[in-house]
């Protein structure tokens, strides 16, 4: 390679490199939010159980994926995958309700 060329090549691999640290950062935090919200789901299961309410909510889970599509429309997020996306989160955190919590 050139010498130009070698430059440009290192700088690419450092950004890459930086960019890479970085979504690593943000798997992090979206890790340490999905915890906090499973956490969350599990106080809320434990309320519903004394209150003697049922544990699934239908309307509920379908009112949360409209709001996250909507912000994701927002966000400028493909609204399929952001669904798809929730629905997970939100089985995630049924099953943190019903099921005792695992450490």
């Amino acid at each position: 390679l050139m010498p130009a060329e070698w430059q440009t090549e290192v700088a690419a691999r450092t950004e890459l490199e930086r960019l890479r640290d970085e979504i690593e950062e943000v798997d992090q935090r979206l890790l340490a939010a999905l915890a906090e919200r499973v956490a969350l789901a599990q106080r809320v299961g434990e309320l519903k159980r004394r209150a003697g309410l049922p544990l699934l909510d239908a309307s509920r889970e379908a009112a949360v994926i409209r709001r996250a599509a909507e912000l994701g429309r927002e966000a400028a997020l493909p609204e399929e995958d952001v669904r798809a996306l929730f629905w997970q989160v939100v089985g995630l955190c049924r099953r943190a309700q019903t099921e005792p919590p695992r450490r």
